[in-house]
């Protein structure tokens, strides 16, 4: 229920803090006075249209908060925590109007969208006028006020949950045909492809692996290059060492012709051919340690090209031709196994089908027996509020072709006012002040199922009066020991059977000043009995007129 409303500069209104008690509240007081501003604040904290317009002149911005105390398991609580809003304690709903036309939303202190705000605030609070019945406008809530009266919830839920279930089978079964269909119309480039990828056959890591032999092998092509030229040198046909060697015997065999002449050169010609033979072998065990193959790189190359090259066919790095080659294997075992699991998924798509159909077609054969138990009841109330001429009807359209998460019907409540005229919707039918009263039939109806925990009605009563206003009275009477009402109310008969009664008043906020304030008071007994006097005699209150409310007053009590 709501137990507080707190108001700072929001039009008319400067600052009020009221608490609400359970059972009926009435809100009264003079035309203008600001009854309708209490309202527009209510329906701003639940998430209603924001208006700069709503800010008090002269101020920047307005504020409103609205504090619910409701059961850890209602529905507004399970949204929010859907939505990771704190749900400890009170629910506190704040919304703060700027005068530019911005609005900012809270929930227990947490920043949230108007959105959310406004479908949580609709599990809390419903508000009834002669121009708002939004329980009657949308038929979608007729449907939910009909399951609400028969206590069909949980069977709404398995037929939800099982047109969840038909609808993924079929989604299922639809992106499998299409991956089939797919792959069929590709089905010899996949094939042609999968047989060239499996011939190729990468690896992960190949392609670095073998630049990285391939750069490596490259250097040793470079270094051995030199080395080749040195072993050319000292090997080849320029070898310096047979001339050498030839020199080195013909001075020996000069040498004996003139000692001590050659010796010593020929020493140093034959140490050279000693340094120049250990050079030739330190070449040849150098080119053995670069291990150099001019086919290895060869063949580490035509590799690297031909991956390099299947990847630019394929339009995909090099890394990922082993992904690519397993997903069109994967493809070509969809193509071959794919008819069998398409029908797989067909049979499980008519399997869920016919699984929700039933369920539907159950719940609809309850909600037709419903409806017409339901329409009793609206009748049996019909008669006291002065539309016992009227008739009160709950149409529904079944089409299996077509159903929803909701099931397969439409329900739609029709009235015909009068004998004789035509029936029709609700909406169109009814005028505003029949509307007002086939809506609270429809709840006295409904008692505590499909409602919010806190009702408000905004002047039901309005061009009514004597035995239609005592039944109006009576019947919100009744609602109130099951949810919290408020009612705005002209009809002393409506006043005299609150539990709480608050005057709405508008005056100076100061003596002398021209600045105008709405302001609530919560009368006593005695204020009470004035007050319902006021609204029986209007502006000149008579002491037939406080006879009068104290004969109401004492009636209720």
């Amino acid at each position: 229920m709501l137990s507080q409303l707190s108001i700072r500069d929001i039009v008319l209104i400067e600052r009020l803090d009221l608490g609400f008690d359970a059972g009926l509240s009435v809100l009264t007081g003079e035309t203008g006075a600001g009854k309708s501003i209490l309202l527009d604040s209510l329906s701003l904290a639940l998430g209603g249209r924001g208006d700069g317009s709503l800010v008090r002149h002269g101020e920047d911005k307005g504020q409103v908060t609205a504090v619910f105390d409701v059961p850890l398991d209602h529905a507004a609580r399970l949204l929010l925590r859907e939505n990771g809003i704190d749900d400890e304690g009170d629910l506190i709903f704040r919304r703060m109007q700027n005068a530019d036309g911005r609005t900012k939303a809270y929930v227990n202190d947490q920043p949230v969208s108007v959105q959310l705000m406004r479908e949580a605030g609709r599990f809390l609070v419903e508000i009834h006028g002669q121009h708002d019945d939004r329980a009657l406008v949308d038929m979608d809530a007729h449907r939910a006020l009909l399951d609400a009266f028969g206590g069909f919830g949980g069977d709404r839920e398995q037929v939800t949950r099982l047109h969840g279930l038909w609808r993924e089978a079929e989604k299922a079964f639809r992106k499998h045909r299409e991956k089939v269909e797919a792959a069929a119309r590709e089905a010899d480039y996949i094939r042609d492809s999968v047989a060239e990828l499996e011939a190729l056959a990468p690896t992960d890591g190949e392609e670095e692996e073998l630049a990285e032999k391939r750069a490596r092998m490259m250097k040793s092509e470079r270094i051995a290059g030199d080395i080749n030229e040195a072993s050319e040198f000292l090997n080849g046909n320029a070898s310096p060492v047979p001339l050498i060697a030839s020199m080195v015997r013909r001075l020996e065999r000069k040498s004996h012709e003139a000692p001590g002449l050659l010796e010593e050169t020929v020493e140093l010609l034959d140490a050279a051919l000693h340094h120049l033979s250990d050079a030739q072998m330190a070449v040849e065990a150098a080119l053995r340690r670069t291990e150099y193959d001019p086919k290895e790189l060869e063949r580490v190359e035509e590799r690297l090209f031909a991956l390099r090259a299947a990847a630019r066919k394929y339009s995909v790095p090099v890394t990922e031709l082993p992904a690519l080659a397993a997903r069109m294997v994967a493809d070509l075992g969809d193509l071959d196994a794919g008819e069998e699991k398409l029908k797989r998924l067909e049979a499980q798509v008519t399997e869920t089908r016919a699984a929700y159909r039933a369920a539907a077609v159950a719940l609809s054969d309850k909600r037709r027996n419903a409806a017409s138990a339901l329409a009793e009841a609206v009748m049996a109330e019909l008669p006291a509020l002065k539309l016992e001429r009227a008739r009160f009807m709950v149409e529904i359209t079944s089409d299996e072709k077509d159903g929803g998460p909701d099931g397969i019907d439409t329900v739609e409540f029709h009235v015909q006012t009068n004998p004789g005229t035509r029936g029709g919707p609700i909406m169109k039918v009814a005028s505003g002040g029949e509307l007002s009263r086939f809506l609270l039939a429809l709840k006295v109806a409904l008692a505590d199922r499909g409602s919010a925990p806190t009702l408000v009605f905004d002047e039901i009563d309005t061009g009514v009066g004597g035995a239609v206003a005592d039944a109006i009275g009576q019947r919100l009477k009744r609602l109130s020991a099951t949810v919290q009402v408020l009612s705005v109310t002209h009809a002393p008969q409506v006043a005299a059977r609150a539990a709480t009664h608050l005057l709405i008043s508008k005056g100076p906020t100061a003596p002398q000043s021209e600045r105008i304030a709405t302001r609530v008071a919560r009368m006593d007994e005695e204020a009470r009995r004035e007050e319902i006097a006021r609204m029986l005699a209007g502006a000149s209150i008579t002491e037939e007129a406080r006879a009068a409310a104290a004969r109401l007053l004492a009636a209720e009590g």
